[in-house]
């Protein structure tokens, strides 16, 4: 899909930071997390809830009461005369969106849809369903999470196979998976240096009470340190591999926001710090099993939507759950790797499912920015061998 009006006023695009499964947001209702951080964001930039006409909500993980996501959240964040759908797309959750809150604003230039996307995958839920024709009646269970990060229905397949038989494909081998990872640790940290002021500019802490208890949440927890040795030691996810769990993410809880608007409102609301033009959209599904590879077919395919080429692309910014997705990238559209994810980037922080693209989007814009602008992409993979991205231009 290309888009011709739809654009965010770049210091309204926001993320909390992501918190390692089972951490200190472990028994936060993704819905409340989402209620606080946007409400403080919201407020932090001024932003007067009336201005809002629509909300757009991922979220995949269900959590209690989500039977009234949307609407529920919007009288919590004092917008009681609103609504709008909730989106679960796995990992593309925050592209597919962003690209629904787009529309609204390409349909109407006059449309200001509030984006939210949390989620939580710690305390996933253990769902039961009736099955009155099996054994005396015994009910089937899922549990939500766990369950499906084991296998595709639809292949039977793991996530990390699909990364070994693209590392199998790609000819990779261990060590520059190695080094691709020590990479991004080294990117990462980059987004840390001076009191991590690159990542004040978009992140909103987390700050609420519950049952009496404070919770604070100033930056990303559970990210471990990595180095080359220690990266070396570890063994392969399964026998005979090339996949470690250096190499890839882990699961995480956290939430993104954004306010879509047309050029003319991103230019009011920035007060000057700078405008992210959307220009294009692309998804795409790779072959059973090979889920890596999505991300470089979505890319491509946003790409020539938007009427332009990789060589116009000054950053790519990667939701890559394991470092196979990038090498691949690279591979096939010769984009160096140096450039890809300045700031870091899920494979480092970790990944909550939702929210995971629009931080990544929010850092892409923000590396534009200081830069001085430019064309990016943000691109990703997901579940059942999907992938989705977006081009867009920082002003």
């Amino acid at each position: 899909m290309k888009f011709e009006r739809a654009a965010l006023s770049l210091p309204h695009l926001w993320s909390s930071p992501f918190v390692r499964w089972q951490g200190a947001l472990a028994d936060i209702s993704s819905i409340d997390l989402a209620c606080v951080v946007t409400t403080d964001a919201l407020k932090a930039r001024g932003v007067d809830p009336a201005m809002v006409d629509r909300l757009v909500l991922g979220s995949t993980v269900p959590q209690a009461k989500t039977f009234y996501a949307a609407p529920w959240l919007a009288a919590r964040l004092g917008m009681p005369g609103i609504s709008g759908p909730l989106i679960a797309q796995a990992c593309a959750t925050s592209v597919v969106a962003l690209t629904l809150a787009a529309c609204a604003v390409e349909m109407d230039a006059q449309a200001t849809p509030l984006l939210v996307v949390s989620d939580r995958t710690s305390n996933g839920p253990l769902l039961v369903y009736p099955q009155t024709a099996g054994q005396g009646g015994a009910p089937q269970t899922e549990h939500w999470v766990l369950d499906n990060f084991a296998a595709d229905p639809n292949t039977g397949q793991a996530m990390i196979a699909t990364a070994e038989t693209t590392a199998r494909d790609g000819a990779m081998g261990r060590a520059e998976l190695d080094d691709l990872s020590l990479l991004r640790w080294q990117q990462y940290q980059h987004a840390l240096a001076d009191d991590r002021r690159f990542q004040r500019q978009y992140m909103v802490p987390v700050r609420l009470t519950q049952s009496r208890k404070v919770v604070s949440v100033e930056a990303d927890e559970g990210v471990h340190a990595y180095s080359a040795e220690g990266l070396a030691a570890l063994r392969p996810v399964v026998p005979n591999g090339v996949v470690t769990f250096g190499g890839q993410t882990h699961p995480a809880d956290g939430c993104a926001g954004a306010l879509v608007c047309d050029m003319r409102r991103a230019k009011a609301l920035s007060g000057g710090q700078g405008v992210v033009r959307l220009l294009a959209m692309g998804q795409a599904r790779a072959a059973p099993a090979e889920m890596p590879k999505a991300a470089t077919t979505a890319a491509q395919n946003a790409l020539a939507l938007a009427g332009l080429s990789i060589a116009d692309v000054r950053y790519v910014v990667s939701h890559n759950p394991f470092a196979v997705n990038d090498l691949w990238f690279a591979r096939q559209t010769g984009f160096p790797l140096e450039r890809m994810n300045p700031f870091g980037c899920s494979l480092i922080y970790g990944h909550p499912q939702g929210p995971t693209g629009l931080r990544g989007i929010a850092e892409l814009a923000w590396a534009l920015r200081q830069a001085g602008g430019g064309i990016g992409l943000f691109t990703g993979c997901a579940a059942g061998d999907t992938g989705a991205a977006v081009v867009l231009r920082v002003d």
